[in-house]
């Protein structure tokens, strides 16, 4: 007994010669979107916790909003009259040397003042007077904007 093997007919068991089928070159973007659409949201939500990270209760002021291409250097005295440089505490005596050794543009570095709303007043102003006095002239307080009630 034989057994044989029919092949379709009109086919010959193999492809034709010469014709090829269209690779497809579509991109398929909804993935892409997708993805995208997670991360803006992800960021949306991460950004504002990437401010300062030392609590302080700011004052709040009526003065405007200052526009700033660079990220200013942060001086923070917090309630219990601690100073902390960006995010690092440090003593009194070192506000100076340590702004000295991070200040990229020198005496032109922009420095922000932060002093919490309980902090004590003189405090807060012999950070600024030293630094003040060791030459840095863009030095500014940074209070909070007044809402109307």
């Amino acid at each position: 007994m034989a057994m044989s093997v029919s092949q379709p007919a009109g086919r010959g068991g193999h492809r034709r010669r010469g014709r090829r089928t269209a690779l497809m070159s579509e991109i398929n973007v909804t993935p892409f979107v997708d993805v995208m659409l997670v991360l803006l949201i992800i960021f949306m939500v991460a950004a504002p916790l990437l401010t300062v990270g030392v609590p302080i209760d700011l004052p709040e002021t009526q003065a405007k909003a200052l526009n700033s291409e660079t990220q200013p250097i942060t001086v923070s005295v917090n309630q219990d009259g601690q100073i902390f440089l960006q995010e690092t505490e440090i003593p009194i005596d070192e506000v100076v040397p340590k702004l000295q050794a991070i200040a990229q543009t020198g005496y032109d570095e922009r420095i922000y003042v932060r002093g919490d709303r309980s902090a004590d007043y003189g405090t807060v102003m012999r950070v600024m007077a030293r630094i003040s006095s060791a030459g840095y002239r863009n030095l500014g307080l940074v209070t909070l904007q007044e809402q109307d009630q």
